[in-house]
């Protein structure tokens, strides 16, 4: 492998041979515009090339996982969402069937497919936001402006279901709280309609733009190899050819139900991660008229009262309703002891959950695997050696989300 390391470079260095005879060091964040958050790139650079990066984490650092040792289950959804908040419902939903798998519990088909229909529209609102900001960086705004329109209507639905749209604490373990209202119905039959001809014309703005396209190809490439290697996943691996997806090779929530296809790319650059997140987007457009269309009837929760919290009326009326509401909320519902892992698709990659039970009424250990947190690793072997403008649009394409990061 091949030593980046400064000292290396520095004893390399031959200013004769260089643009201006004189390294600089800049710092490209932590709260410089470009980089969509808080985020510190040390680079040395050599007027526009970059000889040497050295990333910086921990900026907005908030103890999550510490803080899950001291919550009950049911109070950690709220900390889910606040990590890749582009798609919180995927969050909540992975933490509620990790909870779900320890304690046992097969949730109804109609919550599967809820699940999946409120999961893709959480993927393809996260695709349309690093897509849209990727068009940005690279000089072409008016794509973004436009996405964020239909980012809005998705926003819509989830307010719908949990009366909150970014942070959306979306669900419970065991199901939802509530079934999907007419109002979600019509405004779900009218997105499905209208928004694939409103994305054709967001495709049609880039994926052939000869600007575009030589801003993008080839910029912060990385091979198969290199990106299994770091442990990368979702689209990014993807980018690079390798077909890899949670719901496919560990299928959950009745994935198995649908039929749907991996985009993949070949090269793993800038161009390649915009692709695959194109496709998926109409891929998820075809999962979410499955699940739609045939949408099982039945119960929105499984029967757990231990952990599903009573209707609101009832807990005023009935004594048994008042107790379990008051287990809950206080966490002194018994929990089995156990050690399970159970990974989603998130809008990133594989986000898994590492739960530790001790049977108290809060997790014994609690660890997020967050995407970002382990494909950032790679940034520095990414832009090492290309210019600034790249380094920019290469962190878009890999959506690198602050909360996820640092979470």
């Amino acid at each position: 492998m091949k030593d980046n390391s400064l000292s290396n470079i520095l004893n390399q260095y031959d200013s004769k041979e260089q643009i201006d005879g004189q390294l600089y060091t800049l710092n490209l964040g932590p709260t410089h515009p470009a980089t969509h958050g808080i985020f510190q790139n040390v680079l040395t650079m050599d007027g526009e090339r970059i000889l040497h990066a050295e990333q910086t984490v921990g900026y907005i650092h908030r103890a999550f996982e510490k803080i899950s040792e001291r919550r009950n289950y049911s109070q950690i959804t709220t900390l889910t969402d606040r990590m890749n908040y582009c798609s919180a419902p995927i969050n909540n939903i992975g933490w509620h069937m990790t909870v779900e798998k320890l304690i046992g519990v097969k949730v109804p088909k109609r919550v599967d497919y809820m699940r999946v229909i409120l999961m893709e529209l959480a993927r393809i609102g996260d695709h349309l936001i690093c897509n849209g900001v990727t068009g940005m960086d690279s000089g072409a705004i008016t794509g973004l402006t436009y996405m964020f329109i239909e980012r809005e209507r998705i926003y819509d639905m989830y307010e719908q279901i949990c009366g909150a749209r970014m942070t959306t604490n979306m669900g419970r373990i065991g199901g939802f709280e509530r079934d999907f209202t007419p109002k979600f119905h019509e405004l779900l039959k009218d997105f499905l309609k209208t928004f694939p001809p409103r994305f054709q014309e967001f495709c049609n703005l880039l994926e052939r733009n000869r600007i575009f396209m030589d801003r993008t190809i080839g910029a912060g490439a990385i091979s198969a190899e290199r990106a299994l290697s770091y442990g990368f996943t979702g689209p990014n691996l993807r980018a690079c050819g390798v077909d890899y997806d949670v719901r496919v090779a560990e299928p959950y929530s009745s994935y198995e139900d649908f039929d749907f296809i991996i985009p993949v790319g070949t090269s793993g650059d800038t161009y390649d991660r915009f692709m695959v997140r194109q496709q998926e987007v109409w891929e998820s457009i075809k999962i979410i008229k499955q699940a739609y269309e045939n949408l099982p009837e039945g119960p929105f929760h499984a029967d757990v009262p231990e952990f599903y919290l009573p209707e609101k009326a009832d807990v005023y009326k009935k004594m048994e309703a008042l107790i379990y509401h008051f287990k809950i909320v206080m966490g002194e519902t018994d929990v089995p002891k156990g050690e399970v892992y159970h990974a989603v698709e998130g809008g990133n990659g594989e986000l898994g959950f590492y739960l530790v039970s001790d049977g108290g009424r809060s997790p014994y250990r609690l660890h997020f695997r967050r995407p970002c947190f382990i494909y950032y690793q790679a940034y520095p072997e990414m832009i090492t050696g290309s210019v600034i403008s790249d380094a920019i649009v290469t962190m878009c394409s890999m959506n690198v989300i602050a909360g996820e990061l640092d979470a």
